[in-house]
């Protein structure tokens, strides 16, 4: 059970997390050892690749080593669960993501709450994705694309890489503003979904921008639309939903850092001031760019401007969440 995992990996963390010398009287010295970095999702993905880009300048900037662990299961809320639970330190610290706010209604037996439970210390990146379909879909453009859906109903499939994910509830959120009626076919991962779309097997997707560029651009997928605040660079010639006159598909993949509730407030300004010099390092920028993604802009990178999108977010997927009666397991 979900419960019973959770339990687990909290007194895991707990036996690791207490120290002697941690509390408000160590906040003047800290860091004074290695920093744990919790990643909510295994290796191989995007948060997993996040990570690592922004591990050695967040090392520089806060003078100790960052220790990353991954931390997968139950949607990303296994990871959130052991930092919520963590010493409030600043020797824990988590990175997350758009499932952190869903898993607060997908999960109502979790043992956390986002909002009470931590402490944010700032926002990350967001990441650009499309509206991407199977080469020989007929369709030419969107307004093609919205009276072929409505014709074709649920004999249409929408592959995403599995339920609470991002890929999941856009595709949802979509379905309800656009008043599409189709299948959803779940994948494990984002992977296995892309395959099927590229061979045929479903017709559409969200699929990252990075990803979707050179696969567009060589004819092997097709791309409709920006399911994002901003147009991407890779592929200039879309529009986002926003653009197109859809205000409510103005959604982002986005990424931030967050340390247990009860961190000292001058822990959680070393941090985010190391957040900060982070994202101005030219080779985390560079590595960002070449990911199709982008930072905050500065007056962003605050922990309130983190806490207000959290909660903003937890509202977003909830609301979508409960009328599209997703269930967690």
């Amino acid at each position: 059970m979900f419960a019973r995992a959770l339990a687990a990996s909290i007194l895991a963390a707990s036996l690791l997390t207490i120290t002697p010398g941690s509390g408000p009287a160590s906040a003047q010295n800290y860091p004074t050892r290695p920093v744990t970095m919790l990643v909510a999702f295994p290796p191989g993905g995007v948060d997993d690749a996040i990570a690592r880009m922004i591990q050695p300048a967040l090392e520089k900037a806060l003078g100790q080593p960052l220790v990353i662990e991954n931390v997968g299961g139950a949607g990303g809320m296994i990871a959130a669960s052991r930092a919520a639970h963590a010493a409030p330190d600043g020797y824990t610290i988590l990175l997350h993501q758009d499932s952190l706010a869903a898993g607060m209604t997908l999960y109502p037996d979790r043992n956390f709450d986002a909002v009470k439970n931590f402490a944010p210390i700032g926002l990350i990146n967001v990441a650009p994705t499309t509206l991407a379909a199977r080469p020989d879909l007929p369709p030419k453009d969107l307004k093609e694309l919205l009276s072929w859906m409505k014709e074709r109903g649920e004999t249409v499939k929408f592959g995403h890489p599995g339920v609470g994910s991002f890929g999941h509830l856009a595709d949802a959120l979509m379905c309800q503003e656009l008043g599409w009626k189709i299948t959803q076919v779940p994948y494990r991962g984002a992977g296995p979904a892309l395959v099927d779309l590229l061979s045929g097997q479903v017709d559409l997707g969200i699929i990252g921008g990075v990803v979707a560029a050179p696969l567009v651009k060589s004819g092997k997928l097709k791309a409709y639309a920006i399911v994002g605040r901003k147009p991407y660079a890779g592929l200039p010639e879309l529009k986002t939903f926003g653009q197109l006159g859809y205000k409510k598909l103005d959604i982002d993949f986005w990424h931030m850092l967050l340390a247990p509730a009860g961190t000292p407030a001058p822990i959680v300004a070393k941090l985010n001031t190391a957040l900060r010099a982070m994202l101005a390092d030219a080779k985390v920028q560079k590595l960002f760019d070449a990911a199709g993604m982008a930072t905050y802009p500065e007056s962003e990178q605050t922990p309130e401007a983190a806490s207000k999108l959290l909660q903003a977010e937890i509202k977003l997927w909830g609301d979508v969440i409960r009328a599209n009666h997703i269930t967690g397991g």
